[in-house]
C-alpha cells in the first residue's frame, strides 16, 4: 500500500469508522464524539512520514464523517520539509572526540616522561604535570562541545590511575620504606575501581554522583570542583616534589620530609600545603572505597530478596 492511501476495512456506519493506515504511520488522533448530536461532523486526523534520501514528506489526512448524511469527507495535505535524517554515529567518531584525542596525547606525554624520568628529572616533572593539567582540559572540552562519552570517562580515569601508579612505583624505589607508596597505590586503584563498578551496578551515569552519600566530606569532594581540584593537584604536586628532592635512590621518607619542612623556604610552604591536600585525598579514598563496597553488598542483598 503506497503512502497516503487509505483502505476501508468495512463500510462506514453511523458513529463508527474503521481505517487501515499505511506503513510508516506516526500519529493518529480522533476527536471526542457527541452521540447526542447526530448532525455533528466527527473529525479523524492522521499523518504519516515518508523518508527519501535527505528530505522527508509528511502527509496529513483529515476525515469528516457525518452521522446524519453518512458522507465521509477526506482532506489531505502534504508537507515537504528540508530536515535531514539524523546521521548514524559510528564507533570511530566517538574515538575521535576532542576530549578523547587529548587523552591520547596525555598517554604519549606520560610514556615519554617515564622513559626519561631518572635521566632528566625536571623534564619528566614538567611533562607529567602538563599531562595532569590536560585532565581538566579534556573534561572542559567534553562539556563545551557536548562530547561526553562513557568511553571517555573510563579512559580518563584509567589514564589518571596508571599515571599515578607509575609515579608511586618509582617513589617506592627511591624512598624507604617503599611499602608506604605501594599501599597508596593499592588504595588509589581499589577505591576508584570499586567506585566506578558500583556506579554502573546501581544504574548511575557518573561515578561523581554521590548526592545520596552519608559522608559530608565525600559529597563536598565530588560536589565542589574547586575543592576536588585542590586535593588532586596537592596529591600530584607532593609526589613530584618528593621525586625532585630525592638525592639518591635510598632516601628515608620521614627524614626528607622533616628536613624539607624545617627549611622555611617557599618549597617548605608548598610541601606543607600539598601534604594537607594529600591527607584529605587519602581520607576520601578510604570513604570512597567503603561507600562503594557497601553499595555492592546492598545490591547482593536486594538481589537475594527477589
Amino acid at each position: 500500500m503506497g503512502p497516503g492511501r487509505v483502505h476501508f476495512l468495512h463500510q462506514p456506519r453511523a458513529g463508527s469508522l474503521a481505517l487501515q493506515w499505511p506503513v510508516g504511520l506516526t500519529q493518529y488522533q480522533q476527536t471526542t464524539r457527541n452521540e447526542s448530536n447526530p448532525t455533528q461532523l466527527h473529525k479523524y486526523t492522521a499523518n504519516t512520514t515518508v523518508f527519501h534520501h535527505h528530505f522527508h514528506r509528511v502527509f496529513f489526512f483529515n476525515f469528516y464523517y457525518s452521522n446524519s448524511t453518512g458522507v465521509l469527507q477526506v482532506k489531505a495535505s502534504m508537507e515537504n520539509t528540508s530536515k535531514s535524517r539524523p546521521k548514524k554515529q559510528g564507533k570511530l567518531s566517538v574515538y575521535l572526540y576532542i576530549p578523547n584525542i587529548i587523552g591520547y596525547i596525555r598517554v604519549l606525554l606520560n610514556v615519554y616522561a617515564f622513559a626519561i624520568c631518572f635521566s632528566q628529572k625536571w623534564v619528566f616533572s614538567t611533562l607529567y604535570f602538563v599531562s595532569f593539567v590536560c585532565d581538566a582540559v579534556d573534561g572542559w572540552c567534553a562539556r563545551k562541545f557536548n562530547q561526553v562519552s562513557t568511553f571517555g570517562a573510563v579512559f580518563d580515569m584509567v589514564t589518571d590511575r596508571i599515571s599515578t601508579a607509575c609515579l608511586l612505583v618509582i617513589l617506592s624505589q627511591v624512598y624507604r620504606p617503599g611499602l608506604v607508596f605501594v599501599s597508596l597505590l593499592a588504595l588509589d586503584i581499589a577505591s576508584h575501581w570499586l567506585q566506578m563498578y558500583s556506579t554502573f551496578l546501581v544504574g548511575k551515569t557518573s561515578h561523581k554522583d554521590v548526592k545520596d552519600s552519608s559522608s559530608w566530606l565525600f559529597r563536598l569532594y565530588y560536589g565542589n570542583r574547586m575543592f576536588m581540584g585542590f586535593c588532586c593537584v596537592a596529591c600530584e604536586v607532593l609526589y613530584i616534589i618528593l621525586f625532585l628532592i630525592a638525592e639518591s635512590q635510598n632516601e628515608n621518607l620521614v627524614d626528607v620530609l622533616l628536613s624539607s619542612l624545617q627549611q622555611g623556604s617557599p618549597l617548605s610552604f608548598l610541601l606543607a600545603l600539598s601534604l594537607f591536600g594529600w591527607a584529605i585525598k587519602q581520607i576520601i579514598n578510604f570513604i570512597q572505597m567503603k561507600t562503594a563496597a557497601d553499595a555492592c553488598v546492598l545490591y547482593d542483598i536486594e538481589k537475594q530478596k527477589r
